[in-house]
């Protein structure tokens, strides 16, 4: 084990990828030039490493870097491109939606498809369209899996899951945390299964089911609360797709009450479907009815304060929890 920085632990996965397979390369925006200097954005050494033809800056366009991606998949190869911003999917959606989704099933699931396709989330003070979470969109697509890891081991264990996984795979890497999570990260080849979640943190009054950033914002409200007697229970999900409902499902009935976190709008967000989801497999067995805590259905604003206003935070969470447990 060894302590690395979430980008760190990105760029580890993305070298051991490269080693142990010449058909995995990687592209992107910018990925082997200047943009990445800091040592903590994950491609940082990688064109030095392994040189332009498996590290290879692309021209700006999302749609061109898609299109690459789906071709060099059915060529036999398993690329690995990057989405700068979680906004700038949207012109690679027809892509990864419209074929890379699809083509397994159309092959009558005779052919792989190996591509995973990294994108950049979360508000950092860079406005709308540099800001918006779209993973909801992303989990409606049949044929896809998504994973949305919270820490340096996750993100480097989904990440080489992703990488060797016949389907396509959407890793969604939330930027601030590049650098302001450090923690023991597996040496060698270690991956974490997708759709598999895990407890973040025991408790035996309600249960929240978060992912990404929110995790650590749902862990600083749990501890606020066990001052106070309260004791919440902590589902990081890992993966939105295929979502490990089962241990959801079970935290749900041991502790009785459930509630759902995200950074994304609240409308038709990936909570929806959890509180759905618990709602039905659990209707008679819960103590209050599940609830969602959500971003306000509004663009993310620019400016510190309001950016801070918009994201859910610790007390936000812990006022919730006290509502439901307390009646």
């Amino acid at each position: 084990m060894t302590v690395k920085s979430m980008g760190q632990a990105v760029a580890e996965a993305l070298g051991l990828a490269l080693e142990m397979d010449e058909g995995v390369f990687l592209a992107g925006e910018g990925i082997g030039t200047s943009i990445h200097v800091n040592p903590h954005l994950p491609t940082f050494g990688l064109l030095e490493r392994f040189g332009p033809r498996r590290v290879r800056d692309t021209p700006v366009s999302e749609a061109a870097i898609a299109g690459l991606a789906v071709g060099a998949s059915c060529m036999g190869l398993k690329p690995v491109v990057e989405v700068m911003f979680f906004p700038f999917i949207t012109l690679a959606l027809d892509m990864i939606v419209n074929h890379a989704a699809k083509l397994r099933y159309l092959s009558g699931g005779l052919s792989s498809f190996p591509l995973t396709v990294r994108v950049k989330s979360g508000a950092f003070s860079a406005g709308c369209q540099h800001s918006h979470h779209l993973e909801a969109w992303l989990a409606h697509v049949p044929g896809l899996k998504v994973a949305y890891p919270s820490n340096p081991a996750d993100a480097k264990g989904l990440l080489l899951s992703a990488i060797f996984d016949p389907d396509p795979v959407v890793v969604i890497e939330e930027m601030p945390l590049y650098w302001s999570i450090h923690a023991e990260v597996p040496e060698g080849d270690q991956r974490v299964p997708l759709g598999k979640a895990h407890i973040a943190r025991l408790g035996a009054d309600a249960t929240l089911a978060t992912y990404g950033g929110a995790v650590h914002v749902a862990l600083k409200a749990a501890e606020m609360l066990a001052g106070e007697g309260v004791s919440l229970e902590v589902v990081d999900l890992r993966s939105l797709l295929p979502l490990d409902t089962a241990t959801v499902l079970d935290s749900v009935r041991r502790t009785g009450r459930f509630l759902a976190l995200h950074d994304a709008t609240r409308f038709c967000g990936f909570g929806a479907e959890l509180v759905a989801t618990v709602a039905e497999a659990c209707h008679g067995e819960l103590k209050a009815p599940p609830r969602r805590i959500a971003a306000p259905d509004i663009p993310v604003p620019f400016t510190p304060p309001q950016e801070a206003f918009y994201k859910p935070s610790a007390e936000t969470v812990a006022r919730a929890v006290r509502e439901l447990v307390r009646g």
